[in-house]
């Protein structure tokens, strides 16, 4: 059983027990959630799909962590101009454990 959540505007796929790394959630670590845009169900091959959201659905979770990712370079140039800079950006994430996909 899988199911298709929105989280924080990211649609991610997500079964029972799974580990998720999602955008940045405001809760502390171990705190549980609930995520209530379920956009598509799969029980062993029989397809629930909302319009554009499925009624009464619900994913819940439970924080494990925080974090940053890996540093991305923005670097910009004009030629000719003597124009160089250099910047670097971490964006910060949550994973969160899967427990239960309900209808």
């Amino acid at each position: 059983m899988y199911a298709i959540v929105d989280i924080a505007g990211s649609q991610i796929k997500v079964s029972k027990d799974q580990e998720v790394i999602t955008p940045r959630l405001g809760q502390e670590v171990g705190a549980k959630v609930e995520f209530d845009k379920v956009l598509l169900i799969d029980d062993k091959g029989k397809v629930s799909v909302g319009a554009p959201l499925i009624k009464k659905a619900k994913v819940t979770g439970k924080i494990v962590d925080h974090g940053r990712q890996d540093t991305v370079i923005v670097f910009k140039k004009k030629r000719r101009k003597g124009y160089k800079v250099k910047n670097g950006h971490r964006q910060g994430y949550t994973k969160v454990v899967i427990d239960s996909i309900s209808k």
